[in-house]
């Protein structure tokens, strides 16, 4: 493990679940892959660097058989619907949002449906019937029906709350945020401030939360300082007795 200070809180952290003989569990979303790229390469070296699952969510629209071949020979890994095309149907001013009310419900649905069986052909040892909605935005209105088209669970951002009407296997851990001047691109947040999110969340867990934690990767988007912290991470986890990373597929039916 790192000797570094800025990890030291989650060192004492683990060695308290540790000591208690407990497990916390983690998955491994990453988004928005439409092609092989050098970044995907990296990615799917640190999957495999450190025998950590990876679910990568596919955009449906832009991506075809060069991906699908190239992940065929990635160990681990899983492929998820990210959305349809990725486009923006929110008005100026408004968060951006794909799967929201702003068009025919019909014509978003159906746009779902054909991303659910494009991935389906494209990837069939490695699909698996989730959905992760572009930038973690979905009109409620449209959950109930995600069953109907297939889908057997929703991945977003944030807490799971009250029930829902599919099963939710959400990520709660951003590499990647925002500078001081919004209107640039993301960038990879502070190793300091993620570890202290990364605390907070186990000591949830340690307390009786269920919910696995989930962490949420944008390779293609990936400065140093992102790049940095999920290759320490996945060091400071991928063998510590005290965790254990699970593929989405097996905790999609826990």
């Amino acid at each position: 493990m790192s000797g570094n200070s800025v990890w030291q809180p989650l060192h004492e952290e683990l060695a308290r679940w540790q000591e208690a003989g407990k497990v916390a569990r983690f998955w491994w979303r990453d988004d928005d892959a439409i092609e092989p790229t050098a970044a995907l390469e990296r990615l799917l070296a640190l999957s495999s660097a450190n025998d950590t699952p990876l679910t990568i969510a596919v955009v449906p629209a832009k991506t075809g058989g060069a991906l699908a071949e190239r992940l065929s020979a990635a160990g681990g890994v899983s492929v998820a619907v990210h959305g349809w095309s990725h486009e923006n149907h929110a008005p100026p001013g408004e968060k951006k949002q794909e799967l929201g009310g702003h068009r025919l419900a019909e014509v978003a649905l159906g746009e779902l449906y054909n991303g659910f069986l494009t991935l389906q052909r494209l990837h069939p040892d490695r699909f698996i019937p989730m959905l992760v909605p572009p930038w973690n935005r979905i009109d409620r209105g449209f959950i109930p029906k995600l069953p109907a088209l297939g889908f057997e669970c929703m991945s977003a951002f944030g807490r799971v709350g009250a029930e829902a009407s599919i099963p939710l296997l959400n990520t709660h851990i951003d590499v990647m945020g925002r500078g001081a001047d919004r209107t640039k691109p993301r960038i990879g947040r502070p190793h300091g401030e993620l570890v202290s999110e990364l605390v907070a969340e186990l000591q949830d867990r340690f307390e009786g939360r269920a919910e696995p934690i989930g962490l949420l990767t944008h390779h293609l988007a990936h400065d140093t300082m992102a790049w940095e912290f999920t290759e320490a991470l996945l060091a400071e986890t991928g063998r510590h007795s005290a965790v254990a990373w699970h593929p989405a597929a097996e905790l999609m039916k826990a």
